[in-house]
């Protein structure tokens, strides 16, 4: 499981190393996948990598992840080919800021709006509120990466229930990768069975991410963390994860999770088993600490 993973992460690190996703996206970003049930009222509605979830409730559907701008319309298709409608969507929800999850969230609610309404509720955590509601200009790494901004209808905290329908969502503050990125933990049906689902925000340290200050040297003036207490909310993040049930592991790429080589197993005959992955989710919360502690150690000039 981790080694797909890490080429997953590795071709999107390579990406930002040009300074700009908008310059070299993934091609997996952008190609269409047929939209598949996870489990009861949990639908994959994102391409071969951009993952996006739909949770449909009986008062209405809840879409995780707008992606990019030109996803919309790929969102858009799949949830229709499920035999839902897009305008059905009342509550809109990213897993971070970054242009990649959020770009797309002024055309959801602009096709969500119906004859009176302001479309989907969008909803972001709070440390990420800035961001996407500046288009990305507040972006602490890559205030280039802009986007059409959009209103925040409801500021999230850690621990905030998200609810409709019967359906509850919490939102749990995995800070680092940005100020207010959000793992999402639900409770499904899945073959007669409850689950617990986490679709994991991101545990990534990415390519100039400064988590220390680090004082002026003979070759390099001092600089300071992307943010205070970058490196503080990494760790806070990985013992949160570590702490959350999972049977059913999920994430904001389909990389963290190998989505695309479970797809084939589940059509080689594995069937919905395939997305049972408690022990996948342990392994790749272990691997991506272990990264994490690396570049801390490299960045404070240990080894």
């Amino acid at each position: 499981m981790t080694i797909h993973w890490v080429r997953a992460g590795l071709l999107v690190i390579a990406l930002m190393m040009t300074g700009r996703f908008g310059l070299a996206l993934n091609p997996e970003w952008t190609t269409p996948l047929t939209p598949f049930r996870i489990a009861d009222h949990l639908y994959y509605v994102g391409s071969r990598d951009l993952a996006s979830y739909l949770v449909v409730t009986p008062d209405g559907d809840i879409l995780v992840n707008s992606s990019l701008e030109s996803s919309v319309p790929l969102i858009e298709r799949s949830v229709e080919q499920l035999g839902f409608r897009f305008t059905d969507i009342k509550i809109l929800l990213i897993s971070h800021a970054h242009f990649d999850h959020a770009a797309g969230s002024a055309e959801v609610k602009r096709l969500t709006r119906g004859q009176h309404g302001s479309g989907a509720e969008y909803m972001v955590m709070d440390g990420d509120v800035a961001t996407v509601e500046s288009g990305g200009a507040q972006d602490l790494a890559y205030p280039k990466d802009r986007y059409p901004s959009t209103k925040v209808d409801r500021v999230l905290h850690d621990g905030d229930a998200v609810r409709l329908g019967g359906v509850v969502l919490v939102a749990h503050k995995t800070a680092g990768h940005t100020p207010g990125c959000t793992t999402w933990t639900m409770r499904v049906t899945d073959q007669g069975q409850q689950r617990d689902v986490v679709i994991v925000g991101s545990w990534n340290v990415n390519p100039g991410y400064r988590l220390v200050d680090t004082p002026a040297t003979k070759r390099r003036p001092a600089t300071a963390a992307s943010y205070p207490g970058m490196a503080a909310d990494y760790r806070k993040t990985f013992l949160t994860l570590k702490s959350l049930p999972c049977d059913i592991f999920l994430g904001a790429h389909g990389g963290y999770f190998d989505m695309l080589e479970k797809l084939e197993r589940a059509k080689a005959g594995a069937g919905q088993s395939v997305w049972i992955d408690s022990e996948g989710y342990r392994a790749a919360i272990k691997e991506r600490e272990q990264a994490f502690e690396a570049e801390l150690r490299r960045q404070q000039g240990r080894r």
